[in-house]
């Protein structure tokens, strides 16, 4: 079988669903790109098999399949996924969104309208704080960027997205996970994805150690620790169904196709 181009997420979050895959490759050629591009490049079949923001599913081919059991998933608080802003949410009236989200942008406009009551407009811009809150009132910043920035040096309020969701729905929320097309996907390749996750997880502090330099070393570690999960299950599961369906609600999404498993 030929050898699966595969695209990761070029985030902290991603590398322990990565862990040891550089060394197959057997099976697979790795790549790194933001959310938003693993996605365009699932979509142009230029890559095989895909971490694409969760909402991407809707927005393929009917044909996709998820890989089980593993994602990028959050139970309260993710870190990663935040609304900065020096006003009150009810001042906010328009709000510049990282162009590395999708996911992200559409959970934004669910919860504005479902738990912050107010209607912004939406700005597409790239994540770099100063011009973003200089354009508008709030920015949506995600992955490293948003875990990093030290929004207290910067006079903003951090509205975590992940602690939002589950304060309104009481489950998790999925922000990605490995899907391609029908067939791609051997049964050895389906082991590999599996066993790169559990050796990610079990070796998280070594990961976070080695990402990004010593200064940011805990604070990896408490994300990989205490923020991000790799495991979907039917609470996941359900979190996941119940953002397709707030999705199509607020017009982020047309309708809502049931996910679909290798």
């Amino acid at each position: 079988m030929a050898v699966i181009r595969l695209g990761a997420v070029d985030y902290l979050n991603a590398r322990p669903l990565v862990a040891g895959l550089d060394r197959r490759p057997d099976l697979f050629a790795l790549r790194f790109d933001p959310p938003s591009q693993c996605a365009e490049l699932l979509h142009a079949e230029e890559i095989d098999v895909g971490m694409i923001p969760s909402v991407e599913f809707q927005r393929g081919v009917a044909s996709y399949r998820i890989v089980p059991d593993m994602g990028i998933v959050s139970d309260g608080p993710v870190a990663s996924v935040a609304l900065f802003s020096a006003k009150p949410t009810s001042a906010i009236r328009s709000i510049a969104v990282d162009t590395s989200s999708r996911t992200s942008a559409g959970l934004l406009r669910v919860l504005c309208r479902e738990k912050f009551g107010i209607e912004p407009e939406l700005v597409p811009m790239l994540p770099a704080i100063e011009p973003m809150i200089a354009r508008c009132d709030a920015a949506l910043v995600i992955g490293d960027p948003a875990l990093y920035l030290d929004h207290h040096a910067a006079g903003l309020g951090k509205i975590d997205l992940g602690e939002q969701w589950t304060a309104l729905t009481g489950l998790p929320f999925v922000w990605a996970f490995w899907a391609g097309r029908p067939g791609v996907l051997s049964p050895d390749a389906l082991a590999a994805l599996g066993d790169a996750r559990d050796a990610g997880v079990a070796g998280s502090d070594a990961i976070a150690n080695a990402y990004g330099g010593p200064d940011r070393a805990a604070l990896n570690r408490a994300y990989l620790r205490d923020n991000i999960k790799y495991v979907l299950g039917e609470r996941e599961a359900a979190g996941l169904q119940r953002y397709y369906d707030l999705a199509e609600k607020h017009g982020v999404i047309e309708r809502v196709r049931t996910p679909v498993f290798f």
